[in-house]
């Protein structure tokens, strides 16, 4: 159903006001052509009318003839940005980027970031928007779960299904995304609802097997047969079951990368009003997945990628896949059991 514009000139103007833009400031909005046009013509209304400076960005679009696919996460790492050094500047310069095309995993947004801009990443459609709006208390309940992992030395994670690996954590910073920023040199995606971290390199040990409901971005479809994932000193090794494994296999071979096996960040999703099973009620090219990724009680694991937060590996395939299901525990202590949050992470569900 579509979404009015006085809908979404409201809902920017809460997400900007938890981002804490004030008169005066400046806010550049990053676009290219497969930014969503009523997001972007809101966005500019609702900064305006709290008094902001605005300049738009528009960029061409790149790597069309390398990706697999028109989501804009099937090949990371080079943007339209990239040796763009007027534009980047124009970025730095800035107090607020709205980033409606996305930056993830490139080095431009590390740059920007570092100069104490902030980013605001926001490309899902109209109606996902409005649905997801970030609130006071989606920070603290990620702050909260936040402080658990930064604390503990391991993840295991299990499933009936067969999963069962273990991740030495404490190399890397956490992945805080409660889907606004309020803070100097924050990113963040509106929405999400979720903790992450990023095992230590070569260390995670065990076997994943993703069950039928799991799903795998960018694809952004549900694995229907069983795939079993081996995984030793961080990679994995061996992808095995029917079609689905075949599918994944052949993606990932396509990139002829060693480091896209690798595994990335880890943790679990909070937002209790993101639902793992809208995925299908979309246009696969319309959304980016981001209930999948953000459902309350998911294990978010991540394959490619960890040089945004300092790591060697910058593979241009990032894979995501959200699983239902799982017990997820911490040095012993289960944050999630059996796809349920636990504790005080099942009171401080994201509402």
């Amino acid at each position: 159903m579509a979404v009015s514009d006085t809908e979404m000139v409201n809902a920017w103007t809460k997400v900007l006001k938890l981002s804490k833009l004030q008169e005066g400031q400046s806010v550049a909005i990053l676009t290219d052509p497969s930014t969503n046009l009523q997001t972007l013509a809101t966005a500019i209304s609702a900064s305006q009318g709290l008094g902001a400076i605005v300049t738009r960005i528009d960029l061409p679009a790149v790597n069309g003839g390398k990706s697999l696919s028109r989501d804009s996460s099937s090949y990371v790492g080079t943007t339209s940005l990239s040796g763009n050094h007027s534009a980047l500047a124009a970025l730095k310069a800035c107090d607020l980027v709205l980033d409606l095309m996305l930056l993830l995993f490139s080095p431009e947004q590390e740059e920007i970031l570092r100069g104490g801009t902030k980013i605001l990443l926001a490309v899902e459609p109209p109606e996902i928007l409005v649905r997801l709006i970030p609130t006071l208390e989606d920070r603290e309940a990620v702050l909260i779960a936040a402080d658990k992992l930064a604390a503990a030395k391991t993840m295991r994670v299990k499933s009936a299904a067969g999963t069962d690996i273990i991740f030495p954590l404490g190399s890397y910073p956490l992945l805080k995304e409660y889907g606004f920023v309020d803070e100097p040199g924050r990113w963040d995606h509106w929405p999400s609802g979720f903790v992450a971290t990023w095992p230590t390199d070569r260390t995670a040990q065990g076997t994943i097997v993703l069950d039928s409901g799991d799903i795998w971005t960018p694809r952004k479809t549900y694995i229907n047969t069983p795939i079993k994932l081996t995984v030793r000193e961080g990679y994995v090794t061996s992808i095995e079951g029917g079609l689905d494994a075949d599918l994944l296999k052949d993606y990932m071979e396509y990139f002829n990368d060693p480091d896209a096996y690798a595994i990335s960040h880890v943790g679990w999703g909070l937002q209790k009003r993101a639902r793992w099973s809208v995925l299908g009620l979309y246009n696969r090219e319309s959304t980016l997945g981001m209930d999948a990724r953000s459902f309350a009680g998911n294990f978010l694991f991540s394959l490619g990628p960890n040089n945004e937060v300092g790591g060697s590996n910058n593979s241009a395939c990032h894979i995501d896949i959200p699983m239902r299901n799982c017990t997820v525990t911490l040095d012993g202590v289960d944050v999630v059991q059996k796809g349920c949050l636990t504790g005080d992470g099942a009171s401080k569900t994201l509402n």
